[in-house]
């Protein structure tokens, strides 16, 4: 694999705690990255640092939901360090359902947490970006944002969303040496696959031409290319990673 150059640089990393949050926070230390992950789940997050084991790695208890936690601990942070990469990778995909007969409240979570969490993350990192003129956003969205997948109406919607947020967000950096991105990615064996239906999670695998799920280290690898100096002219854009199934 290739060894990317991550060094001196600070990284905060949502919904770290577990799954694609986590392995990227191991591929961003091996890049010799200095790391926060954040997650709503502190006993995940004492475990998986433990279990880690790298004085590069702190976390925080944040929940993204809640812009005034989110406030407070950016606060802390960029009062002892730099902000240089922001990854927004915390999501839920909620119950599948039909949209008529999806419940008012799991909407409201999954958009919530999807997308109102990616944009307050965002709008309060990005000044300080801006302020040291330096800056690299991924944000994991899914290739349900882009085909949009039956059943799954609230988490299509928010990674819709997400995608949205990017181009704009990019061409608003784009004077900057800031680069915001996107990648979709199809399913891949995490714990969020625990959340659907095992009909659902079939369904998903039936549309990828490849005929298998997304191995976490072809994720982490985009993540950190993107995240890293090397990537000093994409910006605003849609990085697939769905195996074939979206090819647009």
């Amino acid at each position: 694999m290739h060894q990317f150059d991550l060094k001196n640089k600070t990284a905060i990393i949502t919904g770290g705690a577990q799954g694609f949050g986590l392995e990227i926070a191991k591929k961003f230390l091996q890049s010799g990255s200095k790391v926060f992950i954040w997650d709503i789940d502190e006993k995940e997050l004492s475990k998986a640092t433990k279990q880690i084991n790298n004085p590069n790695l702190n976390y925080n208890v944040v929940d993204v939901s809640n812009y005034e936690q989110i406030e407070k601990t950016v606060s802390d942070i960029i009062s002892n360090t730099k902000i240089d990469i922001l990854i927004n990778n915390a999501g839920i995909t909620g119950p599948t359902a039909t949209l008529w007969n999806y419940d008012i409240k799991d909407w409201n979570s999954i958009i919530n947490i999807n997308l109102h969490g990616t944009f307050y993350c965002s709008k309060l990192i990005v000044p300080h970006m801006i302020k040291n003129n330096y800056g690299r956003i991924v944000n994991i969205a899914s290739v349900a944002g882009k085909d949009g997948n039956a059943n799954a109406s609230a988490y299509s919607s928010a990674k819709a969303g997400v995608i949205g947020l990017t181009k704009s967000l990019g061409k608003e950096l784009a004077k900057y040496n800031i680069a915001v991105n996107a990648i979709t990615p199809a399913g891949a064996k995490t714990k969020i696959l625990d959340q659907m239906s095992k009909e659902h999670v079939q369904w998903m695998l039936s549309k990828v031409p490849r005929g298998r799920f997304l191995e976490l280290n072809e994720l982490t690898s985009m993540v950190c290319w993107l995240s890293s100096e090397e990537n000093s002219f994409s910006t605003a854009a849609v990085f697939d990673i769905s195996g074939g199934r979206s090819t647009y």
